[in-house]
């Protein structure tokens, strides 16, 4: 699978670089305290990050001083599985080098399904912020080196947490969790009664 870069002309529909806070700090905490399993973990919200000025800058300058949430998604990956969507910005904050599959929510059918011939893969240097906009689909980064990846993840607040009410129809059944819509894929391993959408292959780097 061929991957650009984030500094490619091609980038700029999924998203743009943050350029204006100093992430250091939170990298550098990242590092130390997360880890890093064989497969993946996502935690939403992690009170060791929070803590940290990056909270505040982030909350001000890229979301309005909405309220948000810093967690992290860790581990060893290398297959697209799924692909997802929030009706917001998501920030990710390359701790190691990593590669993130993205698409575009406009090219979904309208029975809900999408091609995942159409998906691009870009790399994404460690010590880099990226958003993503909310149109952009994504899910868990790639891993480069075989000791994993490690990313900062900003959404917010509440974001991914489990819903209080069922949802079945159309595409209010693919949202399995608050302010996320999952398309899966058939190989992608994930839960049982997961709603399904992509066509085509799984895509590996």
């Amino acid at each position: 699978m061929k991957i650009q870069n984030i500094t490619d002309s091609a980038f700029r529909q999924y998203g743009r670089i943050i350029r204006d806070i100093d992430f250091s700090e939170l990298l550098r905490r990242t590092a130390e305290t997360t880890p890093v399993p064989e497969d993946v973990v996502y935690v939403p919200s992690a009170a060791q990050l929070e803590a940290l000025t990056a909270y505040r800058e982030l909350q001000e300058k890229t979301y309005g001083e909405l309220p948000i949430q810093i967690g992290y998604c860790n581990g060893h990956n290398q297959k697209l599985n799924a692909l997802e969507y929030h009706r917001s910005s998501e920030i990710d904050i390359a701790v190691t080098d990593l590669v993130l599959m993205l698409g575009r929510q406009q090219d979904i059918g309208e029975d809900f399904t999408y091609d995942t011939s159409q998906v691009e893969a870009f790399l994404v240097p460690a010590g880099t912020a990226v958003e993503l906009y909310a149109t952009t689909l994504h899910y868990a980064p790639c891993h480069v080196a075989k000791e994993g990846f490690q990313c900062v993840v900003v959404l917010p607040r509440d974001t991914n947490l489990e819903l209080s009410v069922s949802h079945t129809a159309g595409e209010d059944g693919h949202l399995t969790a608050k302010n996320k819509w999952l398309l899966g894929h058939p190989e992608g391993g994930l839960a049982a009664g997961s709603p399904m959408g992509l066509i085509g292959e799984n895509l590996s780097l």
